[in-house]
């Protein structure tokens, strides 16, 4: 893999670990970091997480990650991928536990799924997405089948940034792209063959762009 520098952002929300075993299983290392110095001198950034809009929030806030990251990603256009957590705090607004201001990359909200009764929240397990549009993430993928863990879900004012959804009671954005953005709501890291493609797909990204 080639020697670009990729930085997982550590922001205290979990699932950094995992995110970092994947891409390690694709040949490419990572520094797991919070440090400005490391974020400023990356070639990719990566934002994971598992937990609550809140405190994803606050936690960046806390360490003064914020002007960094909309400098890096909105301004500098470094390929950015969000998982899971770290996707849904890409919206103008989380209504998770309350309102909550989001990063506001991805114009939209962070809502609640509204499935029926027979459906129970969370979301966990592997489930179908659907791809909508063309997509660097979802080239060559051997499957379609990836693992969810959410009980929450992006949905933004643009429809054209989702390049798939899943269907769970509701239909509901599995993948976004725009320009230097992408993210998943689904972990790649957790969803073997197809989700490492996945990483290794988001790694082409500076040559696509």
């Amino acid at each position: 893999m080639l020697a670009n520098k990729i930085v997982i952002i550590n922001y205290r929300m979990g699932n950094v670990a995992s995110v970092q075993k994947g891409f390690k299983k694709i040949g490419a290392e990572t520094i797991l970091s919070h440090e400005k110095n490391d974020i400023e001198n990356a070639d990719y950034l990566v934002l994971p997480g598992v937990g609550a809009f809140g405190d994803g929030m606050k936690n960046l806030k806390e360490l003064g990650l914020i002007e960094i990251l909309n400098n890096r990603v909105l301004h500098e256009k470094t390929p950015f991928l969000g998982i899971c957590l770290g996707m849904q705090l890409l919206a103008t607004t989380g209504y998770e536990f309350g309102e909550t201001p989001g990063l506001g990359w991805i114009k939209g909200k962070v809502i609640k799924l509204s499935v029926p009764e027979k459906f129970r929240l969370p979301h966990v397990g592997w489930d179908d997405i659907e791809i909508k549009r063309d997509t660097l993430l979802l080239q060559n993928i051997p499957g379609q089948n990836f693992y969810f863990v959410h009980s929450y879900h992006l949905a933004p004012n643009d429809a054209t940034v989702t390049t798939s959804i899943c269907t769970f009671g509701q239909d509901f954005a599995a993948t976004i792209e725009k320009g230097n953005i992408y993210a998943t709501q689904f972990h790649p890291e957790k969803s073997q063959t197809s989700g490492l493609m996945v990483l290794k797909n988001f790694l082409m990204s500076k040559r696509h762009a």
